[in-house]
């Protein structure tokens, strides 16, 4: 099971409604899905001067009790990196941002702030995910009020690892990468160590992170993003659809059975990917979209120029 939704604005004016769009199909997929459900959204870049060649970043960031004192967390970012620094909370999770290294961050955090768990990061990239239905997920966020040039989302039926936050979707591997996936890896494990021995670093033992890995790994190594799923194609073994989020837009790719359901829809204002038609029916001009199944082994991508 499991249930994956997308949607990329072509048309600038319908950005403002991305959230509360993403928002009705990905409660529309509710019984794919009930244990927990995420969502990726792509915005504007994170405010804020650059220093020198560092650039403004936001890093996304979890703790589970609501109470955390993330303004202490602004501060000492701030002081420790000589930047300055905004703090976007959302509930558990909380988006900082400002000009420093992404691996001085990351180590900052470990070494400092080892309860905190890093979501995603990148000057695009927000992402959001926790345990409980879609409906109360999104409305614990505030997605039906985020802006966004496209998102990602989905709602998870646990079958390869625990229902916690970190094993939900999407996984966020890599700057601005993220994935989510309707299906199962066999190889997994064996992958996760070659990776593992590249350089890329695994915060759970779910199969989906795997891939989100091993596509950040093919896209470090030069690749573009159809180049990146295509090889995946041989690489991973197991049944899959895979919807893969860049700042630039989004693709999707089934495997070559083509076991797991998704269709695609597109109008002149927007393109949308989910599990079921019935996540696009709420959609503006629906009536007169264009309406297929995606082909078995097929890359389709859309992306901003």
């Amino acid at each position: 099971m499991c249930g994956i939704v997308g949607l990329f604005a072509k048309d600038a004016e319908l950005e403002k409604d991305i959230g509360g769009l993403l928002t009705r199909m990905l409660v529309a997929m509710s019984d794919r899905g009930p244990d927990s459900a995420g969502f990726a959204v792509y915005r504007s870049r994170a405010r804020g001067k650059a220093r020198g060649r560092k650039r403004t970043l936001k890093f996304t960031l979890h703790h589970p009790d609501l109470d955390y004192d993330w303004a202490a967390l602004k501060r000492a970012a701030a002081k420790r990196f000589a930047a300055s620094a905004t703090l976007d909370r959302r509930n558990n999770h909380a988006v900082l941002a400002l000009a420093a290294d992404p691996q001085e961050i990351a180590q900052w955090l470990a070494g400092t702030r080892p309860e905190l768990r890093l979501m995603g990061w990148g000057e695009h990239i927000e992402v959001f995910k926790d345990v409980g239905s879609p409906a109360s997920v999104a409305e614990r966020f505030g997605l039906p009020g985020l802006d966004a040039t496209h998102a990602l989302g989905h709602t998870r039926m646990a079958t390869e690892s625990a229902v916690t936050t970190e094993h939900s979707h999407p996984f966020s591997v890599g700057a601005e990468l993220c994935l989510v996936h309707n299906g199962s890896l066999s190889n997994h494990n064996r992958l996760r160590g070659f990776l593992r021995r590249q350089g890329i670093e695994f915060r759970t033992d779910n199969d989906s992170e795997v891939a989100a890995g091993y596509f950040a790994w093919r896209l470090g190594q030069g690749a573009s993003l159809k180049e990146a799923l295509e090889a995946g194609l041989k690489d991973l073994d197991g049944f899959f659809t895979f919807a893969v989020g860049t700042p630039e837009g989004f693709a999707v790719v089934r495997d070559a059975i083509a076991c797991k359901p998704a269709v695609l829809a597109e109008t002149e204002g927007w393109v949308g990917m989910a599990s079921e038609y019935r996540a696009f029916a709420s959609l503006p001009g629906i009536a007169k979209a264009k309406i297929w199944e995606p082909a078995p082994a097929t890359v389709y991508s859309w992306a901003r120029h």
